[in-house]
């Protein structure tokens, strides 16, 4: 079917694009963001070089990352993101051959935003483009039996949206999505440290502090940890020491959007399902995944078995690469017909 194009699965996050090639594994990881021009829009960066750039930037350049919330926010910069990871791996073959792919969406995604990414992934090079929704391929990335009748439950906590789904029969029986994850986490550090502190920093300062002590329970020893920022009233570069318990408050808004979201879909799901989820157990996937203790706290909150999957972060673009390689078998409710 694929002839001999270098075919890929590509999960396009918010805040990474992980490139899965066929028959070879995860070959790329990338930041989301590129530096363009500011008056010509030339592309100058993509990837880390670009991410390096974000807050740092002189006047004729700009570093954005052009998807927010897990969907497209700016569609031309979006295809030359795409454009160059694609050439990246599949080099001058693209000149003869054009490689199929199967791409990552939200499953709460509206039909124009999925079309966009679809028509993204077409104009960045790709022969063919098929949808995948982020749940699925989690599930499928983390090593579950997503074919059978027993109910797999999967929490997929990305940069910019959290998935959850229950899935059974090769197929997501009921499922919810939140336009928050950990881009919203470090806002909402950023808010604390100005509002506590009158501190200004950054998202990637934020992103340090969120991952260095970060926590959504209660840690067994608490920690502490030196921010560096503006001050907001003087106007100088300022350091305060901010601890562990003030980061749990900090993200304690939007770690409690996700278990009240959690919470809802179990609601509402099938009694026979719920009861293999009881067994089975709830998988976390994503980068969100990895803040300190909330699979204990999801645990806590449901009374279910909570576990994290053995590389969070990689699982959507597994999934999404053994969809690749099993693409004419895959279930029609997960995969659909060829973006025209």
């Amino acid at each position: 079917m694929f002839g001999i194009a270098k075919d890929l699965g590509i999960d396009l996050g918010t805040a990474n694009v992980l490139v899965y090639l066929r028959r070879k594994g995860i070959v790329l990881r990338e930041p989301s963001v590129v530096a363009i021009s500011r008056y010509n829009k030339k592309l100058l960066a993509v990837g880390e070089e670009a991410r390096q750039m974000l807050g740092r930037t002189p006047g004729n350049i700009i570093a954005v990352q052009p998807m927010r919330n897990g969907v497209i926010a700016d569609l031309t910069v979006t295809e030359q993101m795409l454009a160059y990871f694609i050439r990246k791996i599949c080099g001058g073959r693209m000149r003869f051959f054009k490689p199929t792919v199967v791409i990552c969406v939200p499953s709460g995604v509206t039909s124009v935003e999925r079309r966009a990414v679809l028509h993204a992934a077409r104009a960045a090079g790709a022969k063919e483009a098929y949808p995948i929704e982020e749940p699925m391929a989690a599930a499928i990335g983390a090593g579950l039996n997503i074919t059978g009748p027993e109910g797999n439950m999967i929490v997929d906590i990305g940069g910019g949206t959290t998935d959850i789904a229950v899935i059974s029969l090769g197929g997501i029986v009921i499922s919810d999505s939140l336009r928050l994850g950990g881009a919203k986490m470090d806002e909402a550090i950023v808010r604390y440290i100005k509002r506590e502190y009158n501190l200004l920093i950054g998202d990637r300062t934020a992103e340090d502090i969120k991952i260095e002590i970060g926590s959504a329970a209660p840690l067994e020893t608490e920690m502490k940890m030196e921010v560096k920022g503006r001050d907001m009233v003087h106007a100088m570069p300022k350091t305060v020491v901010v601890s562990s318990e003030e980061i749990r408050e900090a993200l304690s808004q939007p770690v409690n959007a996700i278990l009240e979201r959690v919470k809802w879909v179990l609601e509402h799901t099938p009694p026979e399902l719920s009861a293999d989820i009881v067994t089975r157990g709830i998988w976390l996937t994503g980068g969100g995944a990895l803040l300190r203790n909330l699979d204990r706290l999801i645990s806590q909150e449901t009374g279910i078995p909570v576990y994290v999957a053995d590389d969070p972060l990689s699982c959507v673009a597994i999934g999404t690469g053994k969809a690749l390689e099993q693409l004419d078998a895959l279930h029609e409710s997960y995969v659909e017909t060829r973006f025209q």
